[in-house]
């Protein structure tokens, strides 16, 4: 298995760190919030007194639009942050990674099946919240989530910038961030990607978004998106 020879900070991304291997390749990884611990099968790193997981692209659509260079990774260390979409905590966890012991993730999912997973990944991380909720219901957990400073949002669903919105409403500060995964074949498998990207990001220009950036996922991700987007409340 290939050594580990430098590790520092991405220029661009903070708390995201660029791993060097021996054999020449790179690796993007974040500092583990629970040492020894993973939630994917992800490869640990030791370098110097850090202990760092390997963000695998494949596997988080995060990860995957950091290496096709979205333009700004808006998450913050301290940093409460509501996830849609958490399924069994893979991005979800390098997000509490990034987020640090004084930030928050507010994990929530609709499925009962992925939530056993969930909570063990929670259980580990103080800074993790798990959430089994209907995104498309914010008013049935505003008693539990507070406002935040960003979301995150990877909802399998056709009405997902509806439902992103709704709970912007809710919860996201006046000049707070989105990210929005969009998934083209759950909203329509009849139309080009493009079109159904361009109308999702309509809809959050009308509900008070600013698109930043919008970055392809390809070759991680078939037929996605990453939308990064600002808030302004109406």
């Amino acid at each position: 298995m290939s050594e580990v020879v430098n590790v520092y900070e991405h220029e661009v991304y903070k708390r995201v760190y660029v791993v060097e291997l021996d054999d020449g390749s790179t690796r993007i990884a974040t500092v583990n919030l629970a040492p020894g611990k993973r939630v994917y099968g992800e490869r640990l790193f030791k370098w110097k007194d850090l202990e760092l997981r390997e963000w695998n692209p494949y596997r988080s659509k995060l990860g995957a639009a950091l290496l096709k260079g979205i333009e700004e990774l808006p998450i913050k260390e301290g940093h409460k942050m509501l996830y849609l979409g958490a399924a069994t905590g893979t991005t979800p966890s390098h997000v509490s990674d990034i987020v640090g012991p004084t930030g928050r993730v507010y994990a929530l999912d609709v499925a009962p099946r992925v939530m056993r997973e969930l909570i063990a990944v929670c259980e580990t991380r103080p800074n993790m919240f798990p959430i089994l909720a209907d995104a498309r219901k914010p008013h049935e957990y505003r008693h539990i989530v507070e406002l935040v400073d960003g979301i995150y949002a990877d909802v399998a669903q056709p009405d997902q910038a509806s439902i992103v919105a709704d709970n912007a409403e809710f919860f996201l500060k006046d000049g707070g961030y989105l990210l929005l995964a969009i998934k083209a074949r759950s909203i329509d498998v009849t139309r080009e990607p493009s079109e159904v990207f361009k109308q999702q990001i309509d809809i959050l220009k009308e509900r008070g978004f600013e698109i930043v950036d919008m970055v392809h996922l390809e070759p991680f991700d078939k037929d996605h998106a990453m939308v990064y987007a600002k808030y302004h409340k109406k």
